[in-house]
């Protein structure tokens, strides 16, 4: 799960925090991981962080066409032989393409006869041809002329079945139809052939992934040494983001304190840091386009007992659903055993406590295709990766939630990023 910046006093949904500077901790109020941390950290002139973007191996003209052959293949399972894309997520993943949405249509329609055949505004064409793939075949309309009518010559040039003709997930409601005019027909949702390509990862992808994950645990732990009596959220954001800049990537961390945790999304009270308070970071970093997603929560000072309580509940269930997790299980399977552990031990029923799903698939959109929520019946294959983040919310106290991200494996499933809780004290396992 993510959190959002707030404007001023308000946050808004779906978007990183970006925030802003502080100092080291009181030593008479920090947990010994806290403390060890700060011990750590004055050790050094400055800080222990270092570039990890050395040796990552970016994407080549091989991986996109790659990409586009699985999704060729994928089209034939769904029985698709064209889709239509337009400017999203997509066009980066299989063309390296990045285009705004307008009013204007753009976008390619793949196809299983020859290469994709674009569709661009006329007066776009040369910046068009700075990024299209060479070899893929562009045709464009004038302001006064339809795209609508140029997709039916193309479909009637490549010989295809109109009936056979998909628009891709994110495709706009006032694009299709214009398409279902122009070609007389209803036309399908191809969501599933395009989501299913890229809800499975390949190596190249889940080495980005492994990395993402590492750096935002690690500039966690760096922000968690510079926890101060008094600092404010933006303070503590502002270390996160300094991290992950000292490690090569822009990312960061939205953090709540005390009561305020209890928001899973935020809230707009403010609330400074003070002794025994929770203390909730979520966000992430991405890696050549491919995202994490990190929450971690700990306690300035000393936890309690009732801390110390639900934070062992919430561990259970991240633990629990992640032994659940094999190839062939229906993903709503995941959710209910993680669902289960929290009900059992008081704190349901449903989503009474534990407020949302188990966890959401990753990849270069935070929140991307499948989920792993109550009820679906698809089945979990290698490659896939999914957020596993069970949470416990008691407004007016605290919150908890514990984050990781992983792939499921040939048999099981394996965390990326490593640095796993252990407990309360431990948010990054052994090595603090």
């Amino acid at each position: 799960m993510e959190l959002q910046k707030p404007d001023k006093m308000k946050n808004t949904r779906r978007e990183f925090i970006k925030i802003g500077g502080l100092t080291i901790a009181a030593t008479g109020l920090v947990s010994p991981f806290l403390q060890s941390c700060a011990d750590k950290e004055s050790e050094t002139a400055d800080h222990n962080l270092k570039n990890e973007m050395a040796g990552v191996e970016p994407l080549t003209g091989e991986d996109y066409e790659a990409r586009l052959n699985r999704l060729a293949d994928s089209m034939i399972n769904e029985g698709v032989d064209a889709l239509f894309l337009e400017g999203s997520t997509n066009l980066k993943y299989f063309f390296n393409v990045s285009w705004w949405l307008s009013e204007r249509i753009f976008g390619p329609l793949v196809n299983i006869k020859k290469e994709p055949v674009w569709i661009c505004p006329d007066f776009e064409l040369e910046r068009a041809k700075e990024q299209i793939p060479e070899g893929h075949e562009i045709r464009t309309w004038k302001e006064h002329e339809s795209p609508f009518d140029l997709l039916a010559g193309i479909v009637n040039d490549l010989g295809i079945d109109k009936r056979k003709i998909a628009m891709g997930p994110s495709v706009r409601s006032f694009i299709s139809e214009g398409f279902q005019r122009s070609l007389g027909t209803d036309l399908p949702d191809g969501s599933m052939a395009v989501n299913m390509v890229r809800a499975i990862k390949t190596e190249k992808e889940l080495a980005y992934m492994d990395l993402a994950n590492m750096i935002t645990k690690k500039a966690y732990k760096y922000g968690f040494s510079k926890l101060q009596e008094g600092m404010t959220r933006e303070e503590l954001g502002d270390h996160i983001r300094f991290a992950h800049s000292e490690m090569g990537t822009g990312g960061s961390g939205g953090p709540f304190f005390g009561f305020t945790s209890a928001f899973p999304h935020g809230t707009s009270q403010v609330r400074h840091l003070h002794e025994g308070d929770i203390v909730l970071v979520d966000g992430g970093c991405s890696i050549e386009g491919f995202r994490s997603d990190v929450t971690r929560t700990i306690v300035f000072g000393k936890p309690g007992e009732r801390q110390k309580e639900v934070f062992n509940i919430v561990l259970k269930a991240q633990q629990e659903a992640h032994k659940a997790v094999k190839p062939g299980i229906p993903c709503g399977e995941i959710d209910r055993v993680a669902r289960k552990v929290i009900e059992d031990a008081g704190f349901g029923p449903g989503y009474k406590y534990f407020a949302h799903r188990l966890g959401h698939g990753i990849g270069m959109d935070v929140h991307e295709y499948p989920y792993l929520v109550k009820d679906n019946p698809l089945v979990l294959k290698p490659g896939m990766t999914f957020s596993n983040e069970p949470g416990i919310y008691i407004y007016g106290e605290f919150g908890i939630r514990i984050e990781d991200c992983f792939v499921v494996t040939g048999d099981g499933a394996r965390m990326l990023g490593g640095m796993l809780t252990q407990d309360i004290e431990h948010p990054f396992g052994e090595d603090v």
